[in-house]
């Protein structure tokens, strides 16, 4: 009974996977003009930040980037009351912090509400979903006034401590820590010895990487992206890269070079992160669904 299981099992899977390769010339065709859709506004912000003034009210306009592109980035760093410097720096600050304080926290929790046994656990994890239904407009305000009552306006603090965890990534850890992980994996790390942050540190934390990667990458893009937050607690002369491409937007001489190389200097970041880390991200998760 045992090798008939197997071998009915074995066809299923296997066509599942030859499923993936099997694509029309129309499933082809769509994807290249999504990517096509998708990669131009980036190649045509390169080109205006390469070039002058003059190109972006030019009919037809310029396809191939030109050479001022260093000259352009040389006067975006010494453009008075932009601080575009000081904005990347309290980008990378910020980014990196609430990256590794989530990722960091939000495994924490959710090895907890999966695999640990408390009083009010269910409660607990209905309340942090909640949270994510709230629209985040909503607590602008009374955050505001608490970032007052501390004195941290205008300190980088402001833009990092509210958001060291999100019930987005606790909720994540947790469902993926219930299925990644077997109970009696940390049950035998329980009779060697190992404590509870132990378990989580040696056993739950390597077993999560994949997981932590995509939630890392997510927290990364969103807190680099982030505007609205950065704009209120703020002022333009400790910004962060956001507002300093806003400060150049709202100058009354509206200088396209210099906002799109600033914007092409902001996007780099999160091109190399997503490099350097995506296909490592996709292939632990890819390695994951094909062992579940």
């Amino acid at each position: 009974m045992r090798r008939r299981r197997s071998h009915g099992r074995r066809p299923d899977k296997a066509g599942r996977l030859r499923s993936l390769w099997d694509a029309s010339p129309l499933t082809y065709l769509t994807l290249v003009v999504a990517l096509a859709l998708s990669v131009f506004p980036i190649y045509w912000m390169i080109v205006v930040a390469t070039r002058t003034n003059d190109v972006v009210a030019d009919v037809p306009p310029p396809v191939l980037p030109g050479g001022r592109f260093g000259t352009n980035v040389h006067r975006l760093f010494s453009t008075q009351d932009v601080y575009f410097a000081k904005g990347l720096v309290n980008s990378f600050i910020a980014s990196g912090a609430v990256t590794i304080s989530t990722v960091f926290f939000a495994s924490l929790a959710g090895f907890a509400f999966a695999k640990l046994r408390f009083r009010g656990k269910n409660a607990l994890l209905l309340t942090i979903i909640a949270t994510m239904m709230i629209p985040v407009q909503m607590g602008i305000v009374p955050l505001y006034m608490i970032m007052v009552k501390l004195g941290w306006q205008n300190h980088l603090q402001a833009v990092i401590v509210p958001f060291l965890v999100t019930g987005f990534g606790v909720f994540m850890m947790r469902q993926y820590a219930d299925q990644a992980i077997p109970d009696e994996l940390i049950e035998a790390a329980r009779v060697d010895g190992c404590t509870t942050f132990g378990i989580y540190w040696r056993v739950v934390l390597p077993a999560l990487r994949p997981a932590a990667g995509v939630l890392g990458l997510f927290t990364f893009m969103q807190t680099w992206n982030e505007f609205m937050w950065p704009l209120a607690v703020l002022t333009p002369d400790n910004p962060t890269v956001q507002l300093s491409i806003n400060n150049l937007a709202n100058a009354y001489f509206k200088d396209y070079t210099l906002m799109f190389a600033g914007t092409t200097i902001a996007v780099l970041p999160l091109l190399i992160v997503f490099i350097v880390f995506g296909r490592q991200i996709i292939g632990g998760i890819m390695e994951g669904a094909i062992k579940a």
